[in-house]
This record gives C-alpha cells, sequence and structure tokens, in this order.
C-alpha cells in the first residue's frame, strides 16, 4: 500500500519576484479580479469561494500564474488549494505596487459601472 504524499507547492521567495512577472500576472482582468478579493478578505479562501466566470480549469491557470510571479500563496489542504495574497513580500519588494493598482482597478470598476448606469437611464433615440 502507498501513500500519496503531495508535493510541496514552488514559490518564489521575496528577493526572486520578479517586477514584470507581477505586473503581467497582475495584467489580466480575471487575475486582478481574484487580487482584489484576496485583498478584501483577511485570511484564505479557497479557488473555488471566488466567483470567476470562467471554467475551472482555467482558473486553476490564473491561479497558478499568480502563484508563480509571487502574488499569491498556495497551501495544500486535503484536496483544496488554500491562497492568500503575500501583500507583505509585494510591499517590500515594490512598495505602493500593489495599492496602486488596486486603487486603480476600483476606480475603473467604479467608472465602468457609472457609464453603464448612465447608459440604461437614458432616454432611447426617437
Amino acid at each position: 500500500m502507498s501513500i500519496n504524499v503531495a508535493e510541496p507547492i514552488a514559490h518564489p521567495c521575496c528577493e526572486e519576484l520578479e517586477l514584470s512577472a507581477v505586473l503581467h500576472a497582475l495584467s489580466d482582468p480575471v487575475r486582478l479580479r481574484i487580487v482584489a478579493e484576496l485583498a478584501r478578505g483577511e485570511g484564505e479562501c479557497t479557488c473555488g469561494s471566488i466567483e470567476l466566470p470562467v471554467t475551472k480549469s482555467t482558473c486553476t491557470h490564473h491561479f497558478k500564474v499568480l502563484r508563480e510571479a509571487g502574488v499569491i500563496k498556495q497551501r495544500q489542504q486535503g484536496t483544496t488549494r488554500l491562497n492568500k495574497l503575500r501583500r507583505a513580500d509585494l510591499e517590500t519588494r515594490f512598495p505602493g505596487l500593489l495599492d496602486t493598482i488596486l486603487t486603480a482597478a476600483e476606480r475603473c470598476a467604479q467608472a465602468g459601472a457609472a457609464e453603464a448606469a448612465a447608459a440604461t437611464t437614458a432616454a432611447p433615440l426617437a
């Protein structure tokens, strides 16, 4: 009888974080949404706890990109992967970057929502 032991999940250490990899990871709207959700939370969350408009396999890919860039930390608990934002490491390596990107993303989302609301309340052209 063999026991399956999960291999440790690889993460770059703080000193290995590269700006280009972090910016690439945050450039995708789905990954940015994942990071924003993790930033709002206090602890760890599962991949499935964040509602995303993509398939499960695509979601897995996005979490992998974030992990390999050093944006998130993942740990295995049974068959589930728990995710946590590496805010302290990102702040140490690139001061102010994460907060700046999250603030800009929130402003864009608010502006988009305002435009959509204005478009639905505008009188139709005759």
